[in-house]
């Protein structure tokens, strides 16, 4: 597995990935302003990739992407994990952490804070995804209630503090 920071010719494997999880977060494959939100995250470094490392004939990674995430850089106040996913073939291989550190290592300098917002637990996909389990085994404790995702299910905010 290969972790890089995402290029333009990434975002139909962001797209695939979201495809992959739409059922949980609502839609973004179709929606404009999820493009703009990977475009602007990829032109400003702030995007990440995890690929197999195997390439087709065309240079292309024949499997498509494993994971990514895009991150979002706080100034004097919380740095953001906005969305990260491991496709359905990867999860639980180390994917998804490898992600996070790296863009640890890349973006974050302690004292820091980050964030991310995830599944409430009363949400069906708190468990099948394994997503509070993975946040609390990388440091993240649960903190406060967020506004609810755009499919109307529960969100909780759970933060990391590097001293």
């Amino acid at each position: 597995m290969k972790v890089r920071p995402a290029r333009p010719a990434d975002l139909p494997g962001f797209l695939a990935l979201a495809a992959e999880v739409e059922h949980w977060f609502g839609p973004m494959v179709a929606e404009p302003g999820f493009h703009r939100a990977v475009a602007n995250s990829i032109d400003r470094g702030l995007a990440t990739v995890a690929e197999s490392g195997e390439s087709g004939e065309d240079g292309v990674d024949a499997a498509g992407l494993l994971g990514g995430v895009l991150f979002g850089v706080g100034g004097p106040g919380p740095h953001y994990l906005h969305w990260l996913v491991v496709a359905g073939r990867a999860r639980g291989t180390g994917v998804g952490r490898a992600l996070v550190e790296d863009v640890l290592r890349r973006h974050v300098r302690s004292p820091a804070v980050v964030e991310v917002v995830t599944f409430g637990p009363d949400h069906p996909g708190a468990v099948a995804s394994g997503a509070r389990v993975f946040y609390e085994r990388l440091g993240f404790a649960p903190a406060e209630a967020a506004a609810p995702g755009p499919e109307g299910g529960s969100r909780q905010v759970y933060r990391l503090v590097l001293t």
